[in-house]
């Protein structure tokens, strides 16, 4: 038996060996490092060390097995099975052991021939080539006296007619220094005064801009993706307008400059756009915070729960949740007032250094009267490694590395009917039900009915993955045949759409059923009076 026993173990070692010798940087790993670590690990950006070469990325190889098991790279904060969104960069378990695998065999390259091409990386920017560019005029002097600032820059944007901002992209002169930044438009000079009356380059930005700024606009963090806002959507930038800067220029012991850049992106003259998008900041004021007020003493380890009421349906398209050092997690999810519960945002692991804006890949429909519910945890404790008070001190709102912040916008647009069809690529194009059926979709799937509630017309959308026949049937809740809308009809590989008039049936919840010899798939919708 103990024989028998060795021999199994000597069969699976020897597969194990065998399957990790198989592993090369050309045909399993590359694809893997391109995709997810090289747009940030390139010349001109974040990253301390580039990851274009087979050579390059075999010398820190042992590095990159330990962050990648471990979920320190690539970043990504949120939860992804909370909720998805645009731009996600985390490892499945498969690609991190394929990492593992390479690394315990030796790092091997395979045929180069195998290798996949270095993607076609734009320069000087994440998204492409920018419609205007604006420089700072001098370079700033950061202090070397370990103390945060926030300093607000005005750039003139020179424009002479008003334009429709797509995307708005950060080019850090400093990275050591350049934490995070904010965005926004004055069309009143009032900034340009008060940059006029400080010695230095640029005003003071504690307490936020001081002016009656017009438009505000996604930040910048390091690390973040840049979107550019989905077809039809946009925020206005007014000619005769200044783009506004506030950065926060993290603490230092020596003086360091910086001369940062900003591309910005604008829509084309033919785009139609529909909508603009609105921002709502959740704060820990004016009655947001449910158990306020929003302080945290020493030796404490305190949830705030902040609760905002969404007046009017909207669909929200991101969230940017923002904490310091103290932080420890975020959810943040929303309740109609039906009880449907629509998840926004989960940050289980709090990172300072790792903050951004999330887009979602599809609208988040809330209803007029939802809650929003937000709750955020900070560590007051001597158990929080970054906690920057030792012993710890009693800690309020402030904007301060060492100070905390309850800081939540949302960006979203009015809602109109269709937006639940609308999805959001990474480059940010969009389809609709509409567009379905120009697009090849290999898999099974059946798409909300459209609109709901209804009372005389619903549109439905599927997907199948092979061509045939199927049947399309409503049913009342207590699944009881109400009417036959598909008998024995064929429908194709890929998307499919039909039509369907209503107004013979009395209001009420239905089911609307389709299913084939090989699926059944099911969709609520009503009837309104």
């Amino acid at each position: 038996m103990k024989r028998l026993i060795s021999i199994i173990t000597l069969s699976l070692l020897t597969f194990s060996l065998i399957q990790a010798q198989s592993v090369t940087f050309a045909e399993d790993i590359a694809s893997i490092i391109y995709e997810n670590c090289t747009p940030c690990h390139r010349a001109g950006e974040i990253g301390p060390m580039p990851f274009t070469t087979y050579q390059e990325i075999r010398d820190w190889g042992p590095m990159i097995e330990y962050v990648t098991s471990i979920n320190y790279m690539p970043p990504w904060p949120p939860d992804p099975n909370f909720q998805e969104f645009q731009g996600e960069r985390f490892l499945s378990d498969g690609e991190k052991q394929k990492i593992a695998d390479w690394v315990s065999a030796g790092m091997p390259e395979g045929p180069a021939n195998a290798a996949p091409p270095l993607p076609q990386f734009p320069t000087g920017s994440q998204v492409g080539t920018p419609d205007l560019v604006l420089s700072f005029s001098q370079a700033y002097l950061h202090q070397g006296n370990n103390v945060d600032q926030y300093q607000n820059f005005v750039l003139p944007t020179g424009l002479t007619e008003d334009k429709i901002l797509k995307a708005i992209e950060l080019r850090p002169g400093n990275n050591k220094i350049v934490h995070h930044a904010l965005f926004a438009l004055d069309t009143t000079g009032q900034a340009q005064l008060k940059d006029a009356q400080d010695p230095s380059y640029g005003y003071s930005g504690f307490g936020g801009f001081g002016v009656d700024k017009v438009e505000d606009y996604p930040g910048y963090v390091p690390g973040a993706l840049v979107v550019t806002y989905p077809e039809g959507l946009g925020q206005p930038i007014y000619a005769n307008s200044d783009l506004l800067i506030q950065m926060h220029y993290a603490p230092v012991p020596v003086d360091e400059t910086d001369s940062s850049i900003v591309n910005l992106f604008f829509a084309d003259p033919d785009e139609i756009i529909g909508r603009t998008i609105q921002r709502e900041v959740m704060l820990p004021f004016g009655g947001t915070l449910i158990n306020g007020p929003f302080v945290i003493q020493p030796n404490t380890v305190k949830q705030f729960h902040g609760v905002w009421t969404v007046p009017s349906k909207i669909s929200l398209l991101g969230v940017a949740p923002h904490m310091h050092l103290l932080g420890k997690d975020w959810e943040v999810y929303a309740v109609s007032p039906t009880g449907d519960t629509t998840n926004i945002v989960s940050i289980p692991e709090w990172d300072f250094n790792w903050q951004g804006t999330y887009f979602f890949k599809q609208f988040q429909i809330i209803e007029a009267g939802s809650e929003i519910h937000a709750l955020a945890t900070y560590d007051n404790t001597t158990n929080n490694p970054f906690n920057p008070n030792n012993p710890p001190k009693r800690v309020k709102w402030g904007e301060g590395t060492a100070d905390e912040m309850f800081y939540l916008p949302f960006m979203f647009v009015n809602y109109q009917q269709g937006d639940e069809f609308l999805v959001f690529s990474d480059t940010s194009t969009t389809t609709n039900i509409e567009e379905l059926a120009n697009l090849r979709l290999p898999e099974d799937k059946f798409y909300p009915p459209y609109p709901n509630p209804t009372r005389e017309d619903l549109t439905i959308g599927f997907s199948l993955s092979q061509s045939e026949v199927i049947q399309i049937e409503i049913l009342d809740v207590q699944g009881r045949l109400v009417k036959t809308v598909a008998e024995n009809s064929m429908a194709v590989i890929g998307p499919n759409k039909a039509d369907i008039k209503l107004d013979d049936l009395a209001p009420g919840l239905y089911l609307i059923n389709l299913y084939s010899d090989r699926i059944h798939m099911t969709r609520k919708f009503m009837v309104g009076k």
